[in-house]
């Protein structure tokens, strides 16, 4: 079983390193792109009319144009698509997806489109801490973990919390609540952390907000706040389903170049609605908050923001989601405080974000930690309590509303749940099981088989065949019959599989449970480098790409027996 690992923690440090490293580039050339195309953070205001209305429309070309040097196949981005391929590909993400996250989401950060940066930023981070645990030739069952490392650093080195940086990645991307993978993600944020204020600052992103107390009757209004909250959580979720339903038959290319026709349209009317970061927002703060204003911006937002990650937009959903809670908590208690005392209108900016954040994701740790950190003040947490328990309840219980997530997952065709034996299969390598007693023999006849395994009966016996004429090598795990005569001897051939020491007890399965029988070689690596990293899919092709097993190291020999009594054995214990 998984345990607590000081290698697995150093691992995941380095990995953090990384990946906060590969963050802090993607920030400096985002604020380099913001400086050189409008001056100052997020200052879309200063653009003249038809630059802002042309703007995300170049991006979306620009965006286009590395989709189409990458190829448009690889154009899958986002958390959603981190998630799958944490469940099911043990981190594995391509890298030229990589790369269309991390340019395109500068351009569309960077052009106005209401998107958050975290979507780029858990895609580039767990991407970086892959790559860092399969160069170092982990085993797979620690590159999810590794790659769980790399989102807590990226998403604490993007938004300086690392406590919700890590229940983030415990909740929402890894799922699993267990120490041994606790451990390493939380040094992993912690670096992210130092990393970032190292470059950037002892900045929270919430430092312009002050947060007042919530106390007496104001408590009982948070029920009916996280109510209204709740429900506009489920809008936005059917809004943004509804969305993605809409325009699935439209190309992508349609698709991208509406969002910014949309977008630029909107831009050139109403500059304030343009982008997704809390910078955009901030100088509301600093004038008198007029409802009629608040009410068009939150509009704006909630609209272009589904229209952005709807249609493709390569930008995250939870930075849009915070946003327009803090303009939803605005528009909830500006009316309201103008005709009773109420705490500061910042206090409930602060909390609809919490609520909102909490109903989209169906994550309220992760939505309360966030809260906490981002307004650098633990007097948030009893009333976001209130707001994002009743938010909640109202989106599940009355609307039936799910985490956007998952509803994207579905709506894609991506898998993000296994079956629970291959989820704890996952978790075991290939070294814990194999047979080390084996013999391997190449081109011999029947009748030298036969000897062979009566002098070592005790050993496994996988005959390699490879034929003269050119074909593909075979293997069999051979072995006699126990259903032949008593005048005749009868060889039993089963087929067998070629895996590396990285995989896990979940890729023997999925290679030998169709015919529930075989065996799997074990071996060092690959001869072929390029084809190091097998995913669970690719298993059964395996055996193609190695030429001569002769040429191999060879750890052992795992059978479907084998891998039987080890399940057997293991729910017995548990």
């Amino acid at each position: 079983m998984p345990t607590v690992s000081l290698q697995l923690c150093l691992v995941g440090l380095v990995a953090g390193f990384i990946a906060a490293c590969v963050i802090i580039v993607f920030r400096s050339l985002l604020h380099l792109w913001h400086q050189f195309m409008l001056g100052e953070m997020g200052d879309y205001q200063a653009l003249e009319p038809i630059v802002r209305l042309f703007l995300p429309v170049c991006a979306v070309i620009l965006v286009l144009g590395v989709a189409l040097l990458t190829g448009f196949k690889h154009y899958r981005l986002g958390i959603p698509f981190v998630i799958h391929r944490l469940k099911l590909y043990y981190g594995h993400i391509p890298f030229r997806s990589s790369i269309n996250q991390f340019f395109g989401g500068i351009l569309a950060l960077g052009s106005g489109f209401v998107v958050g940066k975290e979507g780029p930023t858990v895609h580039l981070a767990a991407a970086a801490g892959h790559y860092i645990g399969r160069w170092m030739r982990l085993p797979f069952n620690s590159l999810r973990i590794i790659a769980g490392c790399g989102v807590a650093a990226g998403i604490a080195a993007a938004f300086n919390t690392p406590f919700a940086a890590v229940i983030f990645v415990m909740e929402v991307v890894l799922r699993d609540y267990k120490v041994h993978v606790f451990l390493p993600v939380m040094l992993a944020a912690a670096c992210g952390s130092v990393l970032t204020r190292s470059v950037y600052g002892d900045v929270y992103a919430l430092s312009f907000l002050t947060f007042e107390p919530v106390t007496g009757w104001e408590l009982l209004f948070l029920v009916a706040f996280g109510f209204i909250v709740g429900c506009v959580a489920s809008l936005f979720n059917y809004q943004l389903m509804f969305l993605m339903r809409l325009f699935r038959p439209v190309n992508m290319v349609f698709r991208l170049l509406l969002a910014a026709a949309l977008t630029g349209i909107v831009g050139y009317i109403f500059p304030q609605a343009l982008g997704g970061d809390f910078v955009n927002i901030a100088p509301l703060f600093e004038s008198e908050l007029v409802f009629e204003g608040l009410l068009a911006l939150f509009a704006a937002k909630l609209i272009l923001a589904s229209v952005a990650i709807a249609l493709g937009v390569p930008g995250g959903i939870i930075g849009a989601v915070m946003i327009i809670g803090m303009l939803l908590g605005l528009v909830l208690v500006t009316p309201l405080s103008a005709m009773t005392y109420t705490s500061s209108p910042t206090t409930y900016a602060v909390l609809g974000l919490a609520g909102l954040l909490a109903s989209v994701l169906f994550a309220p740790m992760a939505a309360l930690s966030a809260a906490m950190e981002l307004a650098a003040d633990s007097r948030v947490v009893l009333p976001a309590i209130i707001v994002i328990v009743t938010a909640c309840i109202t989106s599940k219980q009355l609307f039936k509303n799910s985490s956007i997530f998952i509803q994207q997952l579905d709506f894609q065709g991506l898998p993000y749940t296994t079956s629970a034996v291959r989820d704890w299969l996952q978790q075991t390598g290939v070294l814990s099981l194999i047979n080390e007693k084996f013999t391997l023999t190449i081109n011999q006849s029947s009748e030298a088989l036969v000897e062979l395994l009566s002098n070592e009966h005790d050993k496994l016996l996988i005959h390699q065949h490879y034929p003269t004429d050119g074909g593909d090598t075979k293997y069999e795990w051979v072995r006699i019959s126990v259903n032949r005569s008593d005048d005749d001897t009868v060889l039993d051939k089963q087929p067998v599989f070629i895996l590396t020491q990285q995989h896990t007890l979940a890729d023997v399965h999925d290679a030998l449970h169709k015919r529930r029988q075989g065996a799997v070689v074990i071996i060092d690596q690959l001869l072929d480098k390029d084809k190091l990293f097998v995913s669970i899919n690719e298993v059964n092709e395996q055996t193609h790409h190695v030429q001569n097993l002769n040429k191999c190291l060879i750890r052992g020999v795992i059978t479907w027996n084998m891998l039987n009594g080890y399940l057997l054995k293991r729910q017995h214990t548990m």
